[in-house]
């Protein structure tokens, strides 16, 4: 009896975003996260599966202090059994894990989508390994064409900060929530500035800062130690490349 060959096709599983996060995320604690550590627990959704991750690791006897870049984080951590400590409280972190909205490939980044921008600075500032987890639609050529940059600025004469932002070429958004203006930790408003791309992220880095009423601006310039990029494969690949250490 003669039989038709059939010919088998074998699709490739591909990950939605929330997998390729959690994939991530539990990759760079499971290598970084070492028992003794001081830990800074970075915000939001992809820092979300490694703050879960290091709740694991307390749960199963390691003895680690954490330090949140944001009030939402440090709840989170706490209801994971993490024990949480003061910035102040500590010389240095060891190991940060946290997220970004933009990475180039020389690992330059723009984060502060979740809100918590001006903490994140100052606890990756104070952090020896610095590491970014993110999925690979994170990765861009040139920073400021996919995600806006999010700056920090104080209430008081809001409005006069964001012509001075705008004068950067630029379109400045107030970020709202709620039908209100975004209101971060510090008490801060946020606007979302939308460029046509970034050339010179140092220069435009030095300008915003210099402007009165900034308090930060979302530019993470030459603070990435390395980072950790799921495909929708699942592959996890570490991103190094063209950084001096």
């Amino acid at each position: 009896m003669h039989r038709e060959a059939v010919t088998i096709r074998v699709i490739p599983m591909v990950l939605d975003s929330e997998q390729m996060k959690k994939i991530v995320a539990e990759a760079a604690v499971e290598e970084y996260v070492k028992d003794g550590m001081v830990v800074g627990l970075g915000t939001g959704s992809t820092a979300y599966y490694a703050i879960k991750k290091v709740g694991e690791l307390v749960a199963n006897g390691y003895d680690l202090k954490c330090v949140a870049t944001s009030v939402r984080t440090e709840e989170i951590a706490l209801s994971c059994g993490i024990e949480m400590v003061p910035l102040n409280d500590v010389k240095k972190i060891d190991v940060t894990i946290d997220g970004a909205d933009e990475i180039d490939p020389q690992l330059q980044l723009i984060k502060g989508m979740g809100g918590a921008l001006l903490r994140e600075k100052i606890v990756a500032a104070a952090t020896v390994k610095e590491i970014i987890i993110a999925d690979e639609s994170k990765i861009v050529e040139k920073l400021g064409t996919l995600s806006p940059l999010p700056v920090e600025v104080l209430q008081f004469g809001h409005v006069h900060t964001k012509f001075g932002l705008e004068l950067q070429k630029c379109n400045a958004v107030l970020r709202m929530k709620d039908g209100a203006p975004f209101v971060t930790d510090g008490g801060n408003y946020i606007y979302d500035c939308r460029f046509d791309g970034i050339d010179n992220p140092f220069f435009l880095e030095s300008r915003i800062d210099s402007m009165p009423g900034v308090v930060e601006n979302g530019l993470f310039l030459n603070m990435a130690f390395e980072a950790l990029i799921c495909t929708s494969e699942g592959e996890v690949k570490h991103l190094s490349e063209g950084v001096k250490r």
